[in-house]
């Protein structure tokens, strides 16, 4: 099994060539579709660069126009076999959900942090970073393993910035990320960038995810130099791993981060609202 699509042909935008394979295999128009990953796979007979986009809109019912099977998979728990090896790390890819929440404790009070992630998991949210930086040190270690737990409770995934017993993930900051010779293995593996060098590291490393910004400028930090889309979709472009922006966004950012390229967003004010 393998997702649809095919070759370009000489001189062919991506997009094009996209909406081109979609309709030949599956007999749809392609109405939206975004940039996602670019990964580059080597095979005995050749090495293969594959453009993936995330397709939102289309007309027609996708149906096989080559004599193929189709069928409709869940990315978490594919049921489809055998597969291509090289689906796998993007089936993971595609696990990931759109929205990254990063707690925010130090604004909210310990109490009300909770309450509101509650309320956040009960709405469907599925990965949470702890990052506490203004808690004391009893003080993070008793919320960690407060909101581990909750969150835990509604199959949540939660990264630290720390590795803690129980916790899925470990987020890396920048710094962490360029002196870091190998990724953890058994936990996702996730790291804030900034440029395009930060960006090659995360995917040297091959890690489950980045995040890139600030795209906008906050409240928080005003005097920093923020990205902006533009910046943001240059530094992402042909990223092999997904993207989240993040920086003074909210929800009504993430078609304008898709165009951009990111995989979704992260959010700390915003995802508590």
């Amino acid at each position: 099994w393998e997702f649809p699509g095919g070759k370009f042909e000489a001189g062919e935008p991506a997009l094009r060539a996209l909406a081109r394979e979609l309709h030949e295999e599956l007999g749809i128009d392609v109405r939206r579709a975004y940039p996602w990953l670019t990964r580059v796979f080597a095979y005995p007979h050749a090495t293969v660069r594959l453009n993936f986009f995330r397709v939102t809109e289309w007309d027609g019912e996708p149906h096989p126009q080559e004599d193929q099977a189709i069928a409709w998979q869940a990315p978490a728990a594919p049921r489809a076999a055998p597969m291509l090896p090289a689906n796998a790390p993007v089936l993971a890819s595609l696990a990931l959900p759109v929205e990254y929440a990063i707690t925010n404790a130090a604004q909210f009070g310990t109490t009300q942090m909770l309450a509101r992630l509650e309320r956040r998991l009960e709405r469907g949210l599925k990965l949470l970073q702890v990052r506490e930086p203004g808690l004391a040190g009893e003080e993070r270690r008793l919320f960690t393993q407060q909101a581990l737990a909750l969150a835990h409770r509604y199959g949540c995934k939660v990264l630290v910035k720390s590795l803690v017993p129980g916790a899925d993930g470990v987020h890396f900051t920048a710094a962490e990320l360029m002196r870091l010779r190998q990724r953890p293995t058994e936990v996702l593996a996730a790291a804030s960038c900034h440029s395009r060098e930060e960006l090659e590291r995360a995917m040297a490393l091959d890690l489950d995810f980045a995040v890139l910004g600030p795209v906008k400028r906050t409240a928080s930090h005003a005097d920093e130099p923020v990205l902006g889309w533009k910046d943001f979709a240059t530094i992402a472009r042909g990223a092999s791993l997904p993207v989240y922006a993040i920086g003074g966004l909210a929800r009504a950012d993430l078609e304008e981060a898709w165009r951009a390229g990111a995989h979704g967003l992260a959010m700390i004010s915003a995802s508590w609202g």
